[in-house]
């Protein structure tokens, strides 16, 4: 799985992809944490094309903000669609993650 990937004011982006599931879990997961170990250690995942996560896609966001967290970085979500999010209600995550409308709020609060 080959992901967006830039850095803006010492922040990694990344652009998720439209489907996040258990077949790009393992990539997704991987190339995320390589890009936490190579950055400062925060972060903001765009999901404003993912129309669909199962639970694995859940599993790589919350391993992604623990390898933060452990570099004393966070991980910021943004564009998060309705179905995403009602998923993100359902398992209380939204509670876990700071979310953001856009990328201008999630890089003005990480900064």
């Amino acid at each position: 799985m080959n992901l967006e990937h830039r850095t803006q004011d010492g922040v990694d982006i990344v652009k998720l992809p439209e489907r996040l599931m258990m077949a790009d879990a393992a990539d997704a997961r991987a190339s995320i944490k390589d890009i936490i170990s190579s950055g400062s250690g925060k972060l903001v995942l765009d999901l404003a094309d993912t129309t669909f996560m199962d639970s694995s896609g859940l599993a790589v966001l919350v391993s992604s903000l623990q390898a933060a967290r452990k570099k004393d970085g966070d991980v910021y979500l943004v564009g998060m669609g309705t179905t995403v999010r009602a998923l993100f209600e359902l398992t209380r995550l939204h509670t876990v993650f700071q979310i953001f409308d856009d990328e201008a709020g999630a890089l003005r609060a990480l900064s």
